[in-house]
């Protein structure tokens, strides 16, 4: 039999292994609430309101996002604090996602022009993001920057090293940049959890503060299946009738109106739409976004259809990527050249249609150049655009993520 203090050094140790446990199974229950994946993304007016999407390791019902006016830190606890409910919901089904949950919120009523800080979590358990602010557009603004990037698509964690260095670079160079372009392609595969954690941990510095709006390309919708990339955003829901919901949509910033559009399927649905939306813009500036795009290295006839759209409403800039290498048209119209590409363009004369190489890892071989090519290489150095719009004057300035400016164009309005 135990003497009575070896028994006693025993139950001491049994309840240390008991508490070891039981602190173990709370950590691990705290870490799997914890937010990761963060994104903040415009759905409605960008002047009151911004929308936030965000993944857990284990399934709530009690996620929310808070916000306070200013910079912070702040007092979480002050009733100055609004708070806003998520929408949880299963991130999907496949052996990498299976039992994670997506959280999706918006955030209305709000100030113009206002800095807010935020943090998303769940106020049960304590359990919260960094926090990060944002700024609301200012209202009737006709001046505004944004970044335009394409293809950061990657398997491991030294490929989204490169697609954060070139939105490091990006907003060195325009640290006032409203929000992000992103035109397709954002992973290599879909399905593989581990890249998508790695592109919003390299990108979380700024795409927690400005919004990062993509299209969808062959690599984010593939066989019809565009969950898991539609997973981890909040998107407009104003697109074609047909299209997968977030593969389609406007959403306008300042006096622009930016129309995404989705080629990798609903081509001849999304026509009847595309001129829906250009019938009805009455802003000074538009601006299609979209994965392959019709005059890119290389055409892609199927989106004629479009093209014709392009010419008749004056489209005034096409934002492309899926080549992998950088390409600028010359003004077109009809088909045909519609000025020399140096000189500003005048009052909708012609679309200049661009891809901005890559900001990821994969380069493709330069393709044969094209009568509407008025600049085309491949540097092998990850890429970026900055766009400024001041009123009637829109500024398109490249460069590669060493600060060389490889690129300019001006596109003027009378």
């Amino acid at each position: 039999m135990l003497k009575k203090r070896d028994a006693l050094l025993l139950c001491g140790l049994i309840a240390l292994l008991a508490g070891a446990v039981s602190g173990f199974g709370w950590l691990k229950s705290k870490q799997a609430v914890i937010p990761y994946a963060i994104v903040t993304t415009i759905t409605g007016d960008p002047t009151a309101s911004r929308a936030f999407t965000w993944y857990t390791e284990s399934g709530t019902n009690a996620a929310i996002v808070q916000l306070m006016k200013g910079d912070g830190p702040g007092d979480w606890s002050s009733s100055d604090v609004i708070e806003f409910a998520a929408v949880s919901s299963s991130a999907g089904t496949n052996s990498m996602n299976k039992g994670k949950t997506m959280h999706k919120a918006e955030a209305s009523g709000l100030e113009p022009g206002t800095t807010y800080s935020y943090r998303v979590g769940f106020s049960d358990r304590e359990s919260w993001s960094k926090t990060a602010q944002f700024t609301t557009a200012e209202p009737d603004s006709d001046s505004f920057q944004f970044i335009y990037v394409a293809d950061s698509q990657g398997e491991v964690e030294a490929d989204f090293d490169l697609w954060g260095n070139t939105l490091a670079a990006a907003f060195a160079a325009y640290p006032e940049a409203s929000f992000i372009v992103h035109t397709g392609d954002l992973v290599e595969d879909p399905g593989d959890d581990k890249a998508w954690t790695y592109f919003f941990e390299k990108a979380e510095r700024w795409i927690m503060n400005a919004p990062l709006m993509p299209a969808t390309g062959n690599h984010d919708q593939v066989d019809g299946d565009a969950s898991a990339f539609l997973s981890h955003f909040l998107l407009p829901n104003n697109g074609a009738k047909g299209s997968l919901p977030g593969t389609s949509y406007t959403f306008e910033y300042g006096n622009a109106l930016f129309i995404y559009l989705n080629s990798e399927s609903n081509i001849d649905g999304q026509t009847e739409w595309l001129k829906e939306q250009l019938q009805g813009a009455d802003q000074e500036w538009s601006i299609a976004v979209m994965h392959e795009g019709p005059f890119g290295g290389k055409r892609k006839k199927a989106l004629n259809d479009w093209v014709d759209l392009f010419d008749e409403y004056g489209v005034d800039l096409v934002l492309q990527g899926h080549n992998h290498e950088y390409s600028r048209s010359y003004p077109l119209r009809g088909g045909e050249i519609a000025g020399d590409g140096n000189s500003p363009l005048y009052d909708r004369a012609g679309t200049v249609y661009v891809v901005a190489n890559t900001s990821g890892q994969k380069f493709n071989e330069k393709k044969d150049d094209q009568f509407y090519h008025a600049v085309h290489f491949q540097n092998g150095v990850q890429m970026y655009a900055g766009i400024t719009i001041k009123g009637k004057q829109l500024v398109y300035e490249a460069y590669d993520v060493n600060g060389q400016k490889l690129d300019e164009f001006v596109l003027q309005h009378k």
